[in-house]
């Protein structure tokens, strides 16, 4: 057998294939376990991911649910409020200011300050009449006693 003959080709050629086969099979497979890892681990977080999402969408839908259940007590609340208001007799006004307290509220008391709250007092240095303008004798007329004088605080 010569050492340029075609058959020794062949079989070099058929050694050196098999050698880079076998190499390339071992680059290859190394991939491509690693990207079939890669793909469970995908599939697995997708999966916790979709967990997640159900759970925050029953966490969302229970506080929903709560809160309207807070808005419902809240208007019965309200409705409440207002018979027991008409019961008594107090002025519909004071239910909508949320800082008045309305117990011990006597509604006879309450018409007759607003009754008092209606005639403002003219000011002290203010004159008498009509024209509401300052007066310029104020403090020097003698002891008048005849118009009746707002108190003073």
């Amino acid at each position: 057998m010569d050492a340029s003959s075609p058959l020794t080709f062949a079989i070099i050629g058929f050694i050196v294939g098999l050698i880079v086969g076998a190499v390339a099979y071992r680059l290859f497979s190394k991939s491509q376990r690693e990207a079939s890892s890669m793909r469970q681990k995908l599939l697995e977080r997708e999966h916790q991911i979709a967990e997640m999402k159900s759970s925050v969408g029953s966490h969302l839908t229970g506080i929903y649910q709560r809160l309207s259940n807070i808005r419902d007590e809240a208007n019965q609340l309200e409705l409440q409020l207002k018979e027991d208001a008409a019961e008594w007799n107090i002025r519909d006004a004071a239910i909508h200011q949320p800082s008045l307290d309305l117990s011990g509220v006597d509604s006879t008391q309450e018409q007759q300050t607003t009754a008092d709250t209606n005639t403002p007092a003219t000011p002290r240095d203010y004159a008498d009449g009509k024209g509401g303008t300052l007066s310029e004798d104020f403090g020097l007329k003698g002891n008048e006693a005849t118009t009746p004088q707002p108190p003073r605080y």
